[in-house]
């Protein structure tokens, strides 16, 4: 696989041009079962395993497991935010220093449980949406644009199996 694969193995993420119901219910259901499908993947991986970067200069399992509750909590926050006021600017985060920082050392199930909890939330909050709430937004502050909640959805979904994919390549070499 070339560098680009190994870190991008769904392809980078694309604003989708449309968003229909199809589409919205189907991003809902990959946020839905993540936190199972992710759990199924690393059940019975040692702590050998979890260390095991999922590219060359990359994550290891383990940190992509923390990474990604720590990502969905910021993302439910978000939500609410645009949910709560108009307009919000959204706080970023360094993701790249939060990997560095000692719980990301902890045993993973701490985050599997942090993101079924998170990803019921968020379920919870999707299928109460109408369409005006998906189309309210909040403003990135490293870009300045504003991000309607379907696309944020969208997101989100990719990113659940963009890190899941990470940890399934990887797991193929073992």
């Amino acid at each position: 696989m070339t560098s680009d694969e190994l870190k991008y193995p769904i392809g980078k993420f694309e604003v989708p041009v449309s968003y229909t119901s199809e589409d919205i219910r189907q991003w809902i259901s990959d946020i839905k079962t993540l936190p199972a499908k992710l759990r199924q993947a690393i059940v019975h991986l040692n702590d050998t395993q979890l260390d095991t970067p999922y590219r060359p200069g990359g994550w290891t399992l383990r940190q992509v497991v923390h990474h990604m509750a720590d990502s969905h909590m910021n993302s439910l926050i978000r939500f609410k935010w645009a949910l709560t006021e108009e307009k919000p600017t959204i706080k970023a985060y360094e993701q790249g220093d939060w990997a560095l920082l000692p719980d990301y050392r902890l045993p993973v199930e701490s985050s599997l449980k942090i993101l079924k909890g998170v990803h019921q939330h968020l379920v919870a909050l999707f299928d109460s949406f109408t369409e005006t709430e998906w189309d309210r937004s909040f403003i990135h502050p490293e870009t300045g644009a504003s991000i309607s909640l379907k696309r944020n959805l969208a997101l989100y979904a990719w990113h659940s199996k963009h890190h899941l994919a990470h940890i399934t390549n990887t797991i193929k070499t073992f």
